[in-house]
Formats: structure tokens, sequence, C-alpha cells
């Protein structure tokens, strides 16, 4: 109870600003629909978007050593809220791109200032539970901003004033906070040949994770808003999506510390294959929203199976650097994947979001197929136990994870 009182601030934080951004989410891909932007062009800004929060895993520690934490948030934060108000006004393309880039560079950072915040303050026997409940609270503030994407018409500045106003309430908490601001960021290590040389299988399941949740988040709202009989229907199969990932993410972590991962990535590519089938053919269906869950439930629960892979086969003092390279490998898959997407939905319809979905997953089973044949170097029950990860997370979140070379250690007699 101790340690979570001392981090009261950064989780009130937390959770205005992922209200906010949950329906940054939603919103955006949808106005940009209303203001007959192609769904290319809507690839390409959901792609801007994670390329800006690449950029912030090695601009923003660099921020945050010059200015301090909490000067840091406000900043980024500000920028949060211009952006908003802005795309709110604009509806030129170019001007998109720019600001989504800044969305994803200015969400990276503010992930980082909360993320090694909770770092500081947590002490090594509580960060699994405080760990813990930052998840559920990231899970279910987005969860929450989806219900408040119809607060007003999507042609109004309702939906988007509101998302401003709650990303504004988040820098009350923190920087009322009476607690001595943590030391700087380091600055993030990568190694992705280190991470393949590692694990091939988690190497290709970090990749199959962002390219499938990737063109989710850019382009399932578009797909949803195309089968709707009514705006609400986006809310909820945003909300059944998430649900789906959120709710699963432990039954799949339980079966994963019981038997080889991956054969669970791999049940996860065929669970994908099959959920995006079954989304393609449902709309209009009674049985749609269950398939949508479904979805949620194999896309959204690779990326944190992929990084226990990792972390199987990675030493104490090298899980940080690895876990940073199977985030940013799901982020290059997961910028990568909306352009393409975005041209196929454009040439052919929006249900080709899902038969793509598919198609990729198909490619990806048959290569995590391959590798699940080989040797392990650990056996089963040399395995790291499982930790439920967020892919939207920065890379200053695997020192608070409780694998890391500094927790092990702090728990040595």
């Amino acid at each position: 109870m101790k340690a979570l009182y001392s981090v009261t601030s950064l989780l009130f934080s937390t959770a205005f600003l992922l209200l906010g951004h949950g329906m940054m989410l939603t919103l955006l891909p949808l106005r940009a629909e209303l203001n007959d932007i192609s769904e290319f062009i809507i690839g390409v800004s959901g792609s801007a978007y994670f390329s800006g929060f690449i950029v912030g895993c090695f601009l923003v520690p660099r921020m945050i050593a010059r200015v301090g934490h909490i000067r840091c948030f406000g900043v980024l934060a500000a920028a949060m809220i211009i952006t908003a108000l802005a795309l709110e006004m604009l509806d030129s393309w170019l001007a998109w791109l720019s600001l989504r880039f800044v969305i994803g560079v200015a969400i990276c950072g503010l992930y980082a200032v909360i993320e090694s915040w909770l770092t500081s303050e947590a002490a090594a026997s509580s960060r699994g539970q405080v760990l813990a409940i930052y998840t559920f609270i990231t899970l279910a503030a987005i969860t929450a901003g989806q219900f408040l994407v119809n607060v007003g018409p999507l042609d109004s500045a309702m939906p988007f004033s509101l998302a401003a106003i709650f990303m504004a309430l988040a820098i009350i908490p923190l920087g009322m906070t009476r607690r001595i601001a943590p030391a700087p960021v380091p600055q993030t290590q990568t190694g992705i040949r280190l991470l393949y040389r590692k694990s091939h299988s988690a190497f290709f399941g970090a990749l199959l994770a962002g390219l499938v949740a990737g063109s989710f988040w850019s382009l399932g709202p578009v797909y949803a808003s195309s089968t709707a009989a009514q705006p609400s229907d986006v809310t909820w199969f945003m909300i059944a999506a998430i649900l789906g990932g959120a709710l699963m993410q432990y039954p799949w972590g339980w079966l994963s510390d019981r038997i080889d991962r991956r054969h669970v990535l791999l049940a996860l590519g065929i669970g994908v294959i099959c959920s995006s089938v079954a989304v393609a053919l449902g709309a209009q269906q009674s049985w749609y929203l269950l398939a949508v869950a479904a979805f949620g439930a194999t896309a959204m629960c690779i990326y944190a199976i992929a990084l226990a892979t990792a972390a199987d086969v990675s030493s104490s003092d090298e899980f940080v650097a690895i876990a940073t390279s199977v985030l940013l490998t799901h982020s290059i898959g997961a910028a990568t994947a909306p352009i393409i997407l975005g041209q196929v939905m454009t040439l052919l319809g929006p249900q080709y979001l899902f038969w793509s979905a598919a198609v990729i997953a198909t490619g990806f089973s048959v290569v995590l197929a391959v590798f699940s044949r080989q040797p392990r170097v650990v056996s089963v029950e040399e395995q790291t136990p499982f930790s439920a990860a967020a892919a939207d997370a920065a890379p200053a979140s695997f020192e608070l994870d409780p694998r890391s070379a500094e927790h092990e250690e702090a728990l040595l007699p």
C-alpha cells in the first residue's frame, strides 16, 4: 500500500493522459475519413505516429536529462494538446502526417517520464504489483476513452476539445507532486541483431505483433466505420478488441509458463489467421463482436509472449537492451504495415484490412512453425516467469520490469 501511495500522482496523470490519448487513437482515423483523406494516407499517418514513437525512444532521454522529468512532461503534454487542437482545425494531409509524427514522439516521451518515475519510486519487492496496476490503468483508460469518442459529432470540435482537456488534466497531478524527481533516463540501448541471434521466434513474433496491431490501431476504426450501422458501432468494435487483448494477457501468459513459448506464439499466429477471417466475413452478423474480441485476444497478446520468449534467453544484464529491441522491432512493423495495408484498402476496399492481416499472419506462422522445431536453449522449467507487457510502452518500463538486472540484484540475500 505504501508503494502505491508514493506513486498516486503518477497513476492519476497516467489515467488522464490515456483517457485523452485513447480517444485520439480512434478519433483521428475517423476524422481523417470524414475529411475525405484516403485509406492510404490514413495508413501513412499511422506510420508517421509509430515512426515518431521510434524517434522518441532515442530523443526523449536527452530531453529529460536537460530539463528534468516534470518540465519535460509539461512540455510534451502541451505538445499533445496543441497537436490535438490543430488536427481538429486542419484537413491538409501533409499537416496530418507532421502532427501525427509529433504525437508519436510526445506520447513516447510521456510514457518515459511516467515509467522512469515509477522505476525510481517502486521498491524491488513491490515492482511487480506496481507494474500490474500500471498496465491495468493503461488498458482501462484507453478503453474508457472509446466511450467518449461519440460525445459530439465527429465533424465538431467537441471530441477533440474533450481529449485535449483530459491531456491537460494529466499535467496537474504530476506538476503538483512533492516527490523529488528521479535521475535522468539512461540512453536507450538496442541490439536488434542480438535479439535475432538469441531468439528468431521472439524477433518474428515482435514483428508480427507490430504488423498486425499497428495496422489495427491505424486503420481499424476506418474499417469499423465502413461496416457500422451507427457511430456507436465503431466504439464497440474498438472496445471488443481492447478487452479481448486485456482479458487474455494472463491466460496466454499462464499457458506460456507451462509449455514451450514458441508453440504459444505459433498458436497466437494461427489464432490471428482464424479471427481475421471471421472478422472479414462477420460484418452485420450476431457473432461479429465475438470475432473482434478473438482478434484482440490473439493479436494483442503476441507482443508480451515475444518479450517473454526473448527474456528466456537473455541474461539479466542483457534484458533491457533486448527488451528495448523487441519494442523497436514491434514499432518498425507497426510503422510499415499501415502504409501497405492503407493502399490495399484504397484499391480493394476496407474489408481487405483483415484479409491482409490473415495473409500476413499465415506467412509468419509458417516461419514460427519452422523455428519451433529447432532445439531450445532453455527448458520449459528454466523459462522466466511471464510478466504482462504493453507494446505502447517506452523503453524506461523495462527498468521497472521484475526481470531486469536491478530487480534481480535487489532480491539477492
